[in-house]
């Protein structure tokens, strides 16, 4: 379990391919090693890792396994990229983001880039269908480890849609988010309360209304209407 709170940003330093998996070794930030023992967990760019070796001090390896690889962007890394880093969250620990698993939902894109002023970021993400239904305005999100509050949101019908985040010099400063630019993929972990919440709805929406759902389709049309985008959603499960 994380926080959500990136403690430092870590250099790749080799990468060795090996049969079903790629191992890396990063550099990691002053003083982020201390303890850090073999089979501890570490959040890179959001993706829970487990320490295999520690080659030197400020250094860690890490095996990233063949379902990682074709479901993130640790596959297509190379030697000098940057990763957001963040130890394991201890007992009682501060949750200062919101609590996070370190397992990816899906990778989005970086759409825009503004600087409305010169201490304000912002990153609109393009998120591919189905992943908009959990995202939404005021919500948190996870974007490569880091917690996130969405300050604008936008869903198409198809279910997929963009959302903004505005970011201060701070998590500027402790991430690599000042290096990403227009088509940069990042990791998207959406918060699972919302997930449950929003899941839990369409289900029921789909048990209530899954058998008057052909009376309804047929009302609209001889009325002229389109069925209600709202409903859609919670529908779609039972077509």
């Amino acid at each position: 379990m994380f926080t959500g709170i990136v403690q430092g940003v870590a250099r790749i330093e080799a990468i060795e391919v090996r049969e079903g998996l790629r191992s890396l070794r990063l550099r990691l930030p002053e003083g982020f090693d201390a303890g850090l023992a073999i089979g501890a967990s570490v959040a890179c760019d959001g993706v829970c890792l487990s320490v295999t070796a520690r080659p030197a001090p400020d250094h860690a390896e890490f095996d990233v396994m063949a379902q990682t690889l074709s479901l993130t962007t640790l596959g297509s890394v190379a030697v000098g990229d940057l990763l957001n880093v963040e130890r394991a969250a201890r007992d009682g620990a501060e949750i200062g983001g919101h609590p996070l698993s370190g397992h990816v939902d899906v990778s989005a894109r970086v759409a825009e880039l503004r600087q409305p002023d010169a201490n304000n970021h912002v990153l609109r993400f393009e998120v591919p269908a189905p992943w908009m239904r959990y995202l939404f305005a005021k919500g948190y999100v996870g974007v490569n480890g880091c917690s996130l509050t969405i300050a604008e949101a936008e869903r198409r019908a198809d279910g997929s849609g963009w959302f903004e985040v505005w970011l201060i010099p701070e998590t500027l400063r402790m991430t690599t988010f000042a290096r990403k630019r227009v088509g940069d993929a990042v990791h998207i972990e959406i918060d699972r309360s919302t997930q449950v919440v929003v899941d839990t709805v369409r289900e029921a929406v789909a048990e209530k209304l899954g058998a008057l759902l052909p009376l309804l389709e047929q009302l609209a049309k001889e009325r002229g209407l389109a069925l209600p985008q709202a409903l859609e959603p919670g529908l779609s499960a039972v077509r």
